[in-house]
């Protein structure tokens, strides 16, 4: 299930989201810089090279990803980060072992899972481009179809992280966890509030899971940041990275805090 790890220090465990691999989170690389964490990058088990490990629900999965973070972290402190359908996985793991977990982050987190009942704005498209379009070649369709900025540096963003991910990935695992997907767990439900330091950045142009859901939370996580930025998608960490790499980067100087 690990991929892979850098730097030094205590685990900060990095999740992906559905479809694609670890690879999409690489650019996080540039925002925890010389930080003492050691980042750790969970491959989950539809992407390629995994082991398809059987896992039949999402609940399945989680649970094996909080058995990953035991056997990595022990009794020590950790934080998580997750993306998407991702972050669905690492709240699970935060709660789930919330006496250890240091820190939490999601990035465009999927909170409803039902997608029937997601509040989402409207399909929007801040800037195109028809040039950036026309380099897309045969994935303009999926870039086109995320993309709330259209600009070369998201595109080359979106060629290097997410469309290795998305050709490799097994569509067998893809629709055996999707066929119940919206059976993943709710960490919050029935949950005291997660105190420790936490971050949930959300796009107000974000068409997939939107930001209201999210939002919603925020009594839960009362040491939370809740940032919607305007002028992103889904997509928020390769559309707006320096801003992204910002927030990062507080939650982090707020975890480190607080185990001092």
């Amino acid at each position: 299930m690990i991929a892979q790890t850098s730097g030094e220090g205590l685990p900060l465990v990095v999740v992906h989201g559905f479809a694609v691999d670890h690879r999409i989170m690489l650019p996080l690389e540039d925002m925890v810089g010389e930080r003492p964490w050691q980042r750790v990058y969970v491959d989950l088990p539809w992407a390629e090279g995994a082991e398809d490990t059987g896992v039949a629900t999402p609940g399945e999965l989680a649970d094996a990803v909080v058995e990953e973070v035991r056997a990595l972290a022990g009794d020590g402190p950790f934080a998580v980060l997750g993306n998407s359908f991702g972050a669905m996985v690492a709240r699970h793991a935060a709660h789930a072992l919330r006496t250890q977990c240091a820190g939490l982050a999601t990035l465009a987190g999927v909170f409803e899972m039902d997608h029937a009942r997601r509040r989402l704005p409207g399909r929007q498209v801040l800037r195109s481009d028809d040039g950036v379009l026309d380099e897309a070649a045969d994935v303009r369709d999926d870039f086109a179809e995320m993309a709330v900025l259209q600009t070369p540096a998201a595109f080359r963003a979106f060629r290097r992280h997410v469309v290795p991910g998305m050709r490799g990935a097994d569509q067998t695992v893809l629709a055996r966890l999707g066929e119940r997907y919206a059976e993943a767990p709710v960490p919050e439900a029935d949950a005291p509030p997660f105190d420790a330091p936490s971050l949930h950045v959300l796009g107000r142009q974000d068409h997939v899971v939107g930001f209201e859901d999210g939002v919603a939370l925020r009594e839960h996580y009362p040491r939370g940041t809740f940032a919607i930025l305007d002028g992103t998608g889904h997509n928020l960490h390769l559309e707006r990275p320096a801003v992204v790499g910002a927030l990062v980067g507080d939650w982090l100087d707020r975890v480190e805090l607080s185990l001092r």
